[in-house]
């Protein structure tokens, strides 16, 4: 045994130091046995791919063996939430007990942090003009005196989407960059120099991306002096790395440049050029761009081919973007006649170069390899991406000619694939030559969870589907008096669940129906998880994909999932329809090879909100007959946790009963 596993192992074997340090802490052999993975590959170097199942304790499991290292580290998450938690619980306390001086930074991107000079510029009169802008400017203003990180996630509280947040941060495209006044003090520089210096960096996949993309942030800058990267919650590197790589810009970007152009142009060069009618003029033409795509109830995405989107006028089309285009250079002319009064004036100029040259980029044919759509909704959004990371980040984690020992990369999540090779998640991230391991959970879930298929329900292409879902959720939600999650595939199945429950249950049932939408996310997620300590009305909590990975509710708050059907990806998804022709043209099945792996992770993820510790009872109940009509509903089953089937209505109402007890007794019989 290596000198670094034997020092893991005094720290998470059964009596070992975090049994002693952490009140409630449980040996587990499979945390044992994925931290000896992680720290073998940090020993000599290389990939490793871990599912490693809930309940696991997998951000120990590599958390320990870095930090024992002594080789300097990154850690990336898919969230923020996970991103605070590591940095402000879970890395302090592991550095305490085991009594390591560790240097720890944590990064975020630009959007995360109080831009100090466009807080100063902010337009006051114009834009804080409803009491609750200036309520929320004026806690802004107050914490700003304060902080010391300028990390906004310090503000609690305060709406992800406040429409002050953008008044008072950067984003690429307007900051100034070493031109601004506030440089030296600027948060976001000071943050990128404390992860410089640091033995170990939190960061985010957003950042990562955004950097590999753009050098922007100086991840670039820290890779080749990092030892160890890990990347947890890993499962969603593919889709955001692919939003990254790719080229995209919307019109609300474009109505973006029209304003600040007046809101700068006004201050700094008033007089110089008719700001108003150029701005305007952009506006207009952007507008008419906008009313090409027609009207839509719904956002859609339409798939990119030919000169046009699908289904538009390919005239109308090109004319309308070299209007927007013409528009763009007027401004870019204007604005090189006074960009040396300011650096707003010059970094506007910036904008109008780089916009333009977007523009040029989606007037070119598609390259092969990538995927173009365009995305409909208030806004229009063109988007030219490849079909997934392989090529790219397959050439960031090669080792590097220059370092003598092999770098170790460490990828974990709960859900990456329902095969031993993990290849829904290793092909597309280009790391067929990872090691991959599978550890599986310690929950006991044949004795804390049941699942159930109704019997006789309709199939999700029937008009009464989503109305049979609301059933039987109405059924268990009365039961358990709330304390129910339901998770839909699409938005309209989301209102029209929703909806019914409402309407079935505003009675004296006692129960509140809440829907996603109707507040931010968190608000909803912390309204369900306080019901039951309030001692409040029951609550069933309606939900579309942001809510079936990231909503943690151990305990009795939740102890009934209601997934309406099989979550396959949208067909007609232009990414779908262009990673299914290639495996077509690679002599695959676009259903198995595709569509189906994607089903069984999402399957796997939406399961997963429902038993979140070894105390935990409840009832998933999926409401898709094909699950056990079909044959490969096989392959999705093997996909879940091995829950006991409940295989009538009796027995769903039976076990409503015994989760109901258990509440009580903490028992499951």
């Amino acid at each position: 045994m290596s000198d670094l596993k034997q020092a893991v192992d005094q720290v998470l074997r059964p009596e070992g130091l975090l049994s002693q340090c952490l009140p409630g802490f449980q040996p587990r052999q499979a945390q044992l046995d994925m931290a000896d993975a992680v720290s073998d590959t940090i020993s000599t170097g290389g990939q490793l791919v871990v599912e490693a199942g809930t309940g696991v304790g997998k951000t120990y499991a590599y958390l320990v063996p870095t930090l024992l290292s002594g080789q300097r580290a990154l850690i990336s998450t898919a969230t923020k939430a996970l991103q605070d938690q590591l940095y402000a619980r879970d890395i302090p306390r592991l550095l305490e007990w085991l009594g390591l001086p560790l240097r720890v930074a944590l990064l975020k991107g630009r959007g995360s942090y109080l831009c100090l000079h466009r807080m100063e510029q902010a337009p006051h009169g114009l834009a804080l003009d409803t009491p609750g802008m200036r309520h929320a400017w004026q806690r802004v203003e107050q914490w700003s005196r304060l902080t010391r990180t300028g990390d906004l996630g310090e503000l609690t509280g305060l709406d992800e989407q406040s429409t002050v947040l953008p008044l008072v941060t950067s984003t690429r495209d307007n900051c100034l960059g070493s031109m601004c006044p506030k440089y030296k003090a600027c948060h976001v520089n000071l943050a990128r120099k404390e992860a410089m210096a640091a033995d170990l960096v939190v960061i985010n996949h957003h950042l990562f991306f955004a950097d590999m993309a753009v050098r922007e942030s100086g991840v670039a800058e820290l890779l080749p002096n990092v030892g160890i990267t890990v990347f947890d919650e890993a499962h969603q590197l593919n889709q955001i790395g692919v939003n990254f790589l790719g080229s995209h810009i919307s019109s609300s970007q474009l109505l973006e440049l029209a304003r600040d152009v007046i809101g700068v142009a006004l201050q700094w060069a008033k007089g110089l050029a008719d700001w108003q009618g150029l701005a305007g003029t952009l506006e207009t033409a952007v507008r008419d761009w906008r009313l090409t795509a027609g009207h839509r109830r719904h956002a859609v995405r339409l798939r990119w081919h030919e000169a046009a989107p699908e289904g538009l006028d390919e005239k109308g089309w090109s004319h309308a973007m070299q209007v927007v285009d013409e528009a763009v250079q007027n401004l870019q002319k204007a604005l090189e006649m006074v960009e040396e009064l300011a650096p707003d004036l010059a970094r506007l100029r910036e904008r109008c170069d780089q916009s333009r040259d977007k523009l040029a980029t989606f007037a070119e044919p598609v390259q092969t390899g990538h995927v173009r759509w365009l995305e409909v909704s208030t806004q229009l959004r063109m988007m030219d991406s490849p079909l997934d990371i392989a090529q790219a980040f397959g050439e960031w984690v090669k080792p590097l000619p220059e370092q003598a020992a092999q770098r170790a990369w460490v990828f974990t999540s709960a859900t990456l694939g329902d095969d031993p090779q993990l290849s829904w998640f290793t092909e597309p991230c280009g790391l067929q030559q990872a090691r991959c391991m599978q550890v599986g959970s310690p929950f006991d879930y044949e004795r804390q969870a049941g699942l159930f298929v109704p019997p006789d329900m309709v199939r999700p292409q029937d008009a009464r589907h989503s109305e049979q879902v609301a059933f039987w959720a109405e059924q268990g939600a009365r039961a358990l008096r709330g304390r129910t999650l339901v998770l839909t595939t699409t938005l309209s199945a989301m209102r029209t669940i929703g909806e019914v429950l409402r309407t079935r249950l505003s009675d004296d049932s006692g129960l509140e129906v809440l829907v996603q939408g109707e507040w931010p996310k968190r608000k909803l997620m912390e309204r369900f998880r306080q019901a039951i300590e309030l001692g409040d009305k029951g609550l069933v909590l309606v939900g579309s994909a942001s809510f079936w990975e990231g909503f943690d509710v151990p305990g009795e708050a939740l102890q009934l999932v209601v997934i309406d059907k099989l979550p396959f990806p949208p067909p007609g998804d232009p990414l779908v329809q262009a990673r299914s022709e290639r495996l077509e043209a690679q002599g695959k099945s676009p259903f198995a090879d595709h569509a189906l792996p994607e089903a069984a992770v999402a399957l796997k993820q939406g399961a997963g909100r429902l038993i979140r510790s070894e105390l935990d009872h409840g009832i998933l109940l999926i409401g898709d007959p094909r699950l056990v009509q079909m044959s490969y509903g096989k392959r999705l089953m093997r996909a879940l946790p091995p829950m006991r089937r409940l295989l009538d209505a009796q027995a769903f109402e039976a076990a409503l009963q015994e989760v109901t007890r258990s509440s009580t007794t903490s028992s499951w019989t």
